[in-house]
């Protein structure tokens, strides 16, 4: 049997009208201390976006997505958190916000590979 370590991961969520609280996934963080290990994967799906709030700032809330990503980077593109461990990083981003994007509760599991848990949840619960 392959060596498992637990993981953490949110849900970063698309919360076009705030007010009226309806939302989307749009990307998963995924945290594993074992491994030193934070990622984020995003995908915006326009078409739910604009069904939901077609006035939505499109570009913005693709930036804000891609902000996620660079802090879970790491180094200069991160900006402030540039220096912050992994851990730090992952609790900074699933931190509650009433923003557009917001992340989702944590979940927990086992894996063996952190990065195809990644790519495995987008795939499972984003796209």
């Amino acid at each position: 049997m392959t060596d498992r370590d637990v993981f953490e991961y949110a849900l970063v969520r698309v919360v076009p009208r705030v007010e009226r609280g309806e939302q989307f996934n749009a990307g998963v963080v995924v945290y594993c201390r074992a491994k030193s290990y934070v990622a984020a994967r995003t995908h915006l799906d326009e078409a739910k976006l604009l069904a939901l709030d077609p006035a939505a700032d499109v570009d913005g809330i693709r930036a804000a997505l891609g902000a996620v990503e660079r802090v879970c980077a790491g180094g200069a593109a991160a900006g402030q958190a540039e220096r912050d461990d992994a851990g730090r990083r992952f609790r900074w981003l699933i931190a509650p916000r009433s923003t557009v994007v917001q992340p989702g509760p944590v979940h927990t599991g086992l894996t063996a590979d952190p990065a195809a848990e990644t790519d495995r949840l987008l795939d499972l619960l984003v796209r």
